[in-house]
This record gives structure tokens, C-alpha cells and sequence, in this order.
């Protein structure tokens, strides 16, 4: 089977708990073709680069998916015709990240760095 990495953005306005429904929907619509999922990581209610469908912000969610083409095929029309949905992208990788993905281990880094004025850094000596 191959692997891929699926990345869906829900829309703003969706409670989490309703995000939550997706995710087991999704992963079911996998199983059932023959799959299995990996890894899910809920990277939470972000800010999009640009407006979508009238949306400024999006649940994102990504998974690890170890599937069949058929399976992923399945999964994205799934996706397709559902309202919530604002975006998906499915990519075929050659091996599936190990441990946490990269917007998981940054998540609260760049918040640090925006408070911390140049004079505080004690790593940086003249």
C-alpha cells in the first residue's frame, strides 16, 4: 500500500467537538476501503493566509494515511461534498514523519520569540 499525508481545513464556525465527528468519519471512510490511519494530529483553529469561502480562520487537522489509491480516492470525495470542508490536499510521501509534525513542535515558539525584546537575549553576547 502507499502512504500519504492528508491535510482538510474546516471552517471557522464548526465547534470543535463537530471537528472531532469529521476526524472519526474520515478515518472510518479509510478503514473501510482497505486502509488504516497512522497518525491524526488536530493543529487547531489557525489563521488562513488569505480569505476562503468568507472564512479569515480554520480548523486544521492532518493525517497519516497508509491506504490504497481506491481508499484515498474515496476520502476525498467524501471531503468534497461536505459543506464544512473549506480545503483538503492529499500528498503521496515516500516515508510518514515519525513523532511530532513540524507545526506541532513549533506551536507555541513563535509566541516566545514575539514577546522577547533584542536587549533580553541572554544567548546573544557583544
Amino acid at each position: 500500500m502507499a502512504l500519504y499525508e492528508n491535510v482538510f481545513i474546516a471552517r471557522q464556525d464548526v465547534a470543535t467537538s463537530a471537528v472531532d465527528a469529521m476526524i472519526e468519519r474520515f478515518q472510518n471512510v479509510v478503514k473501510e476501503n482497505g486502509g488504516k490511519v497512522t497518525k491524526t494530529e488536530n493543529w487547531g483553529l489557525r489563521a488562513l493566509a488569505y480569505r476562503i469561502k468568507k472564512n479569515r480562520k480554520g480548523h486544521y487537522v492532518m493525517f497519516n494515511i497508509d491506504a490504497p489509491a481506491k481508499a484515498v480516492a474515496e476520502l476525498e470525495r467524501q471531503m468534497r461534498f461536505d459543506e464544512d470542508i473549506i480545503r483538503y490536499l492529499t500528498v503521496r510521501v515516500e516515508e510518514l514523519e515519525e513523532g511530532q509534525s513540524a507545526m506541532m513542535a513549533n506551536k507555541g515558539k513563535d509566541l516566545k520569540a514575539r514577546g522577547k525584546r533584542f536587549d533580553e537575549d541572554e544567548s546573544e553576547e557583544f
